[in-house]
């Protein structure tokens, strides 16, 4: 058995940090590299309408360069899908999308929109586009991207991150969301808010294959650099994990 929890790395605020001031620096290619080489599965960009951080150029000059897999980032519009598909990325991740929000707010209300996300998914799928699924920790929200054929949800762990009064609950609410999944034959991932303090409980849910991290790694990475701040990550996952497959054998 793969014990191995893999970890991307989300770059989008290495472009935040150079578009605050113009110019070409920090490059977010340069981040994806330094990732790549500290052992990063993959790298996470979202590509924005309002383009706020990464821009189309950064997307076609990560996709030339990067031999891990890029895992794009987009919400569901047709613009975004003629991009994706003339990029010939391999991984799309469908995440909701608000003009007046800092970050993303919540996972993709699937089955408010089943219908037009079908259509999306479909025309991915038929370019040989693995498709994922940003939601919310919720069974109804799971059935309905196991309805649409999708290779993998990623749980919002917002909820868990930032809450500190029903920490509890929510991670319930993650634990339960990510084994039904698994029985639902969906990868099961996770990202949003995760830190070095929240990573560990989260690492223990074995049904859960990959986590999306990034703004707290761009963040610590301001002061330990990108390589340690990453290894660092890479570190706290894998004990937590190995942890928790030889508790759950014993």
């Amino acid at each position: 058995m793969n014990l191995k929890l893999k970890l991307g790395i989300n770059i989008d605020h290495v472009a935040t940090i150079r578009n605050a001031r113009g110019g070409l620096h920090p490059d977010p290619l340069k981040a994806a590299l330094i990732a790549q080489s500290s052992g990063a599965d993959n790298i996470t960009a979202h590509l924005r309408e309002d383009r706020r951080h990464m821009s189309d150029i950064d997307i076609k000059k990560i996709i030339k360069k990067l031999r891990i897999p890029l895992n794009l980032e987009m919400a569901p519009t047709n613009e975004m899908l003629n991009i994706a598909i003339s990029s010939k990325v391999n991984r799309v991740c469908l995440v909701p999308e608000k003009r007046k929000e800092i970050t993303t707010e919540g996972g993709l209300n699937v089955i408010k929109n089943k219908k037009k996300i079908f259509d999306f998914v479909k025309k991915l799928k038929k370019n040989n586009v693995k498709v994922s699924i940003f939601v919310d920790p919720n069974i109804k929200q799971i059935i309905a991207c196991k309805d649409l054929k999708v290779s993998s949800v990623e749980l919002h762990t917002g909820e868990f991150c930032d809450n500190n009064k029903n920490k509890r609950y929510e991670y319930e609410k993650l634990k339960k969301s990510a084994i039904f999944a698994k029985k639902s034959n969906l990868e099961c991932h996770a990202g949003h808010g995760i830190s070095y303090e929240t990573v560990e409980k989260i690492a223990k849910i074995n049904e859960i294959t990959e986590l999306n991290i990034g703004h707290f790694i761009i963040g610590e990475a301001v002061f330990i650099g990108l390589n340690k701040s990453i290894l660092k990550m890479r570190r706290i996952i894998d004990n937590s994990r190995n942890k928790s497959f030889y508790l759950k054998s014993a």
